[in-house]
């Protein structure tokens, strides 16, 4: 068994692995694990970006910011779910499982987030007892994929995410100049899901504005 996976309190641990479909078919059970994860997310985001700053004293801060969201993304994080065991412990509903949940990359990625902020607050909120865990983790990691990752355009990833969570259609931009002199604009886009807004961006350019208002759908829908 994975040392993530052992805790001193057992109920703080069958409540990281619950998923909120679990307790809306099971009433009694209590909390679900959406709690967890926002801590478990806060502790990543710390813990990889000190990993990266200690690891790349040459890189500045757009490169490590990338890197940081390489390392962290979802599929990252649902391949260390995974790894250390959690992908048949989730607690799902029926209708979660039937729909492919113990395979799912963003039910494993906020397990594994959930499971890193119980495991924190088990060791008495001690940051020492869950960077031991998931440095090694993080060194396991080929160079080759963060740096792919970390290059791969942001609308191209949150294109990806839509047509893998959402549907086939790609993303919609709709982009317009807002202020700036001739010789620097400044623009702001939106971005539609659908006739949803997911992200709003601005920049000097059109597909600055772009990339940045497919960052900002990215943080949303990584944070919800």
């Amino acid at each position: 068994m994975h040392k993530l996976l052992i805790f001193n309190n057992d109920q703080l641990l069958r409540r990281a692995l619950t998923h909120r479909s679990y307790v809306h078919e099971n009433p009694t059970e209590g909390e679900h694990n959406e709690r967890l994860e926002f801590l478990g997310d806060a502790l990543l985001n710390f813990l990889s970006g000190h990993y990266l700053y200690c690891r790349y004293p040459d890189k500045g801060e757009d490169e490590l910011t990338r890197r940081r969201s390489a390392l962290v993304d979802e599929k990252q994080l649902a391949k260390f779910a995974i790894e250390v065991g959690l992908d048949l412990r989730m607690r799902l509903g029926r209708g979660a499982i039937l729909d492919g949940g113990f395979q799912n990359p963003n039910l494993l990625s906020s397990t594994f987030e959930a499971v890193v902020g119980a495991y924190y607050l088990d060791n008495n909120s001690d940051i020492e007892a869950i960077r031991a865990i998931v440095e090694p983790l993080f060194d396991a990691v080929p160079e080759i994929i963060v740096d792919h990752r970390a290059n791969v355009d942001s609308k191209n990833r949150f294109q990806e995410w839509v047509q893998k969570n959402i549907t086939p259609t790609p993303p919609k931009y709709v982009t317009e100049q807002v202020g700036g002199y001739t010789h620097a604009p400044e623009f702001v886009a939106q971005v539609f899901v659908g006739e949803k807004i997911y992200g709003i961006g601005s920049g000097r350019s059109k597909k600055d504005a772009e990339k940045a208002a497919a960052e900002d759908a990215l943080a949303k829908v990584k944070k919800y």
